[in-house]
């Protein structure tokens, strides 16, 4: 993987949960243990022995089902890696689901270790970054089905979080502005704050050019919002009071760190 494609997740890799139930899987889990120090290995009891020699000290064993296993790692963990078939990681998962903003990142990655595919949470829960470290440990294919991705646009609820951005918006206005950028409405960015080295570090890592629906702005007030589908505003400026109106259900706020280079 080059460098403009280095992964940053969201989370310590202490939060995440590699599960295996096969001695083919656990070995290949100890692969992806070893480049996620702090992981934890998930195996049944009975290979235990197995567990122990893929992952020493770093392994946890259960009796049971894998199963009855998901409560725990849902509320433990940010990040699941599941060396388990993807149909039954997706009838295993299913009861358990919250909302996106909640629900932890899940990839399934097949037991020869060709193909790492985000299943759940690809961007907010990090699922398409674990995808992208998994392809560095172990040579898997990211399998990336998210539009912002299959494209390498911008992801609208990744912006600047590598830069420690956070962002205001509701799920609908999120949801709108997304689809403005992968449906190439014109898009305003309009950037006042925070480091402008954002686009080669967002997401899966953008090497490039911004895409040609959008458009950047140096000052909100340069921007006519109704020529546009959705306005992303990068400030640490309070929202102008005549612009509330005119922004409503289409505009996404990023708060920048303080103080931060520009």
């Amino acid at each position: 993987m080059s460098p403009q494609t280095t992964q940053h997740l969201p989370f310590p890799n202490t939060r995440i949960a590699v599960v295996s139930i096969t001695r083919h899987g656990i070995a290949l889990a100890g692969r992806v243990i070893a480049a996620l120090p702090g992981a934890t290995l998930f195996a049944p009891q009975k290979f235990g022995i197995e567990a122990e020699a893929a992952a020493p000290g770093a392994f946890a064993c259960y009796e049971g089902k894998v199963g009855d296993q998901v409560p725990a790692l849902f509320a433990g963990f940010d990040g699941i890696v599941a060396i388990v078939s993807l149909g039954a990681v997706v009838r295993l998962v299913a009861p358990h689901l919250k909302n996106k903003e909640t629900d932890p990142g899940v990839v399934v990655l097949d037991e020869a270790g060709r193909w790492a595919i985000p299943v759940l949470s690809g961007h907010l829960g990090g699922a398409n970054a674990i995808a992208g470290v998994l392809q560095q440990a172990v040579g898997a294919t990211p399998v990336l089905t998210t539009a912002s991705d299959a494209r390498e646009t911008l992801a609208v609820d990744l912006l600047g979080r590598e830069l420690g951005w956070i962002f205001e918006a509701s799920h609908d206005e999120i949801v709108r502005a997304s689809a403005a950028v992968v449906n190439d409405e014109p898009v305003a960015l309009v950037q006042e704050a925070g480091s402008t080295d954002w686009w080669s570090r967002h997401a899966n890592g953008r090497s490039g050019p911004l895409p040609a629906n959008i458009q950047r702005f140096e000052r909100l007030e340069d921007v006519d919002p109704e020529r546009f589908g959705a306005v992303l505003w990068i400030s640490h400026r309070p929202l102008p009071a005549s612009y509330a109106g005119r922004l409503t259900g289409k505009r996404v706020i990023y708060r920048p760190s303080a103080p931060e280079a520009a």
